[in-house]
């Protein structure tokens, strides 16, 4: 594992001439890719973020992502994309047994193993605590039944963050338990769901007589809603303004199904620097938009939309600037609105950082984070489609009709803009709902009432369920 100094004992200007004094020490492009995730992982540079018995650095978010941005300034390859490193990673160092965490984060920071979510099902709705999908004990075995929806990367993964129930005779919230599921395995079927972009970023999964050994129990039986509770933390502070890279993006992904492990990771980098640099956005989430000769992101992934609504300003500005409104006053001012919201989700990480470094907290930030984040798409959808103006109706579905648009306009942003515009309905939805996060913040944090309900005290298979 990593060494035992943490990066709470260094100030962030330590920390990165740290990174930078082991990349000149240690980067060599003509490594593969895997050879190359392996040393990154093992040194505690993937995800410095992570405790340090967990193959991090015990850093914060906001030097964690400092190191991302030094690691691509210095020209090497970053870590590993996907929801692995944002969610699975951090949710098994804190609950998870040390063998689980040599096996799962270790391959997680080093592009072995690709990750997804199995936590949402269509009879829930936003009350993940209804979950129905079921496991039976069998042996060392446990047997699992049920449906989950709109799982991102589900035909890419090799494992899921799987919420089942374990006991229907304990209220809701006390029956449920959180399993590593292998995704390759007979018993799982993925069906990808086509949204209204063209894209099929998300997925349902039917599980029917798949198996999961007792040893991929996470944090103990019947204890899946704290576990749980961890995971939706890290991705709402993800998924939130200022919070980072939140699902990734690159051109080479973890994994056994998209993952390229004996590629050249020097001519991966040299064909990330094909995107020109002034189609990146701006920002300080380590996320680039790589644009391909038609228009569309070479993966049209949930990280490179996010990456543009998070942090669009720069590419709004330049847009606006091209399009020859960049005078009008109406639209400059929610250009200043939009950079002052991206700066404002930078500061609020800012913040948490100093309180933390001192042993404190903010209360509800990744939520104030996530509801910062719907504002902020919806702000980037609608100046976004003003910008264009007519060319803002027009959207294409495929390789080919984007190819086709970014001939007729001249300008590749065009095709951005619009599948930004379609896609913003998404972030205030997944996640935990923009009314969740402020059900959590009026209860949690302000301490108004909760709702009657008796679904903490009435056993699970009591409660009335959806037909």
């Amino acid at each position: 594992m990593t060494d035992t100094a943490t990066a709470h004992d260094r100030t962030t200007d330590e920390l990165l001439s740290d990174v930078r004094t082991w990349l000149a020490a240690n980067w060599d492009p003509d490594l593969s890719v895997s050879a190359w995730w392996e040393r990154l992982g093992a040194a505690g540079w993937s995800a410095p973020g992570l405790p340090v018995d967990a193959f991090g650095k015990g850093a914060s978010r906001s030097d964690a992502i400092a190191v991302a941005q030094e690691i691509a300034a210095y020209g090497a390859l970053g870590a590993p994309a996907g929801l692995g490193l944002l969610l699975a990673a951090p949710t098994i160092a804190a609950h998870g047994t040390p063998e689980q965490i040599e096996l799962h984060v270790w391959n997680i920071v080093t592009g072995k193993r690709a990750w997804c979510q199995l936590f949402s099902e269509p009879q829930a709705g936003s009350d993940l605590a209804g979950l129905q999908t079921r496991a039976t004990k069998d042996g060392e075995d446990w047997i699992v039944n049920g449906q989950k929806v709109w799982t991102s990367g589900g035909q890419y993964a090799d494992m899921g963050m799987l919420l089942a129930r374990t006991d229907a005779d304990l209220p809701k919230h006390q029956g449920i338990s959180y399993f590593a599921l292998d995704m390759r395995q007979t018993g799982v079927e993925v069906r990808p769901l086509r949204e209204m972009t063209g894209r099929a970023l998300f997925n349902e999964v039917f599980l029917t007589e798949a198996r999961v050994g007792n040893d991929a129990l996470i944090g103990g039986l019947n204890r899946g809603w704290a576990v749980a509770n961890t995971t939706l933390m890290n991705e709402r502070a993800g998924l939130g303004s200022g919070g980072g890279n939140a699902a990734g993006g690159g051109l080479v992904q973890p994994g056994t199904v998209l993952g390229t492990p004996d590629r050249r990771v020097g001519d991966v980098v040299d064909s990330e620097k094909l995107a020109e640099p002034n189609l990146r956005t701006r920002g300080g989430s380590g996320t680039n938009d790589r644009v391909n000769k038609g228009g569309g992101r070479e993966h049209g992934g949930v990280g490179g939309a996010l990456g543009a609504m998070r942090d669009g300003f720069g590419l709004l500005a330049q847009l606006a600037r091209s399009k020859g409104v960049s005078a009008d006053a109406a639209i400059r001012q929610d250009l200043v609105r939009c950079y002052t919201l991206g700066e404002l989700g930078r500061f609020n990480r800012l913040r948490l950082k100093a309180v933390r470094d001192q042993g404190g907290d903010i209360p509800g930030m990744p939520n104030i984070a996530k509801l910062s984040m719907s504002q902020i798409v919806r702000l980037n959808r609608d100046l976004g489609l003003r910008i264009c103006g007519a060319s803002g109706t027009l959207h294409a579905y495929d390789d080919e009709g984007r190819t086709t648009l970014t001939q007729t306009f001249g300008d590749p942003l065009v095709g951005i803009v619009t599948e930004v515009a379609l896609f913003a309905q998404a972030p205030p939805i997944y996640g935990g709902t923009d009314q969740v996060q402020r059900n959590i913040i009026g209860e949690r944090v302000l301490g108004l009432p909760k709702e009657q309900s008796n679904d903490r005290t009435t056993p699970f298979s009591e409660l009335p369920h959806n037909a």
